[in-house]
């Protein structure tokens, strides 16, 4: 009875410390994805082409709870890719770095709709019928996916269904 005492207690502290590093991962998205709207285009450019931080796929994951195979869809890379630039301290390649950019900024396109992060982050997670049933963030994979989703958004916005 000890050891099965031990052993739940041992796993409530693994299931909080996780919980506690998702909440942090996305936490550090929204701030990411916050300070993208306060820079000009030419500076989100210039970022671009050097290359966003690799830990940021990380973030990009909890905060919309993406499988390995979302994020390599996603980023264009490998996930073994993304964690050597990650020990390595690389940056993430253009591709991977556009795309991460575009993402935050329609992340913050549907907190102003929603209102609050949890809510937009949820809705960005779940297969959306207006988008043939894919996930919006998932769609973003390229500019004129995150049209259709920015479409959406609008209509719901303006009182429309998505």
């Amino acid at each position: 009875m000890r050891g099965a005492m031990k052993t739940s207690a041992s796993y409530r502290r693994q299931t909080a410390r996780t919980k506690e590093v998702r909440l942090a991962e996305a936490k550090a998205f929204w701030d990411f994805a916050a300070r993208r709207l306060e820079l000009k285009e030419c500076d989100r450019l210039q970022q671009i082409r050097t290359g966003l931080p690799a830990h940021l796929f990380q973030a990009l994951r909890h905060t919309f709870d993406l499988e390995d195979s979302g994020l390599v869809l996603l980023l264009n890379a490998s996930i073994s890719t993304l964690q050597r630039r990650v020990r390595e301290h690389q940056a993430l390649d253009i591709v991977a770095s556009e795309r991460l950019d575009r993402i935050a900024l329609l992340s913050c396109q549907a907190e102003g709709v929603f209102e609050c992060r949890d809510a937009a982050a949820i809705w960005l997670s779940k297969p959306n019928k207006a988008l043939g049933g894919n996930k919006p963030v998932l769609v973003c994979e390229t500019e004129i996916g995150a049209r259709q989703v920015r479409r959406v958004l609008q209509s719901l916005e303006w009182g429309g269904v998505a």
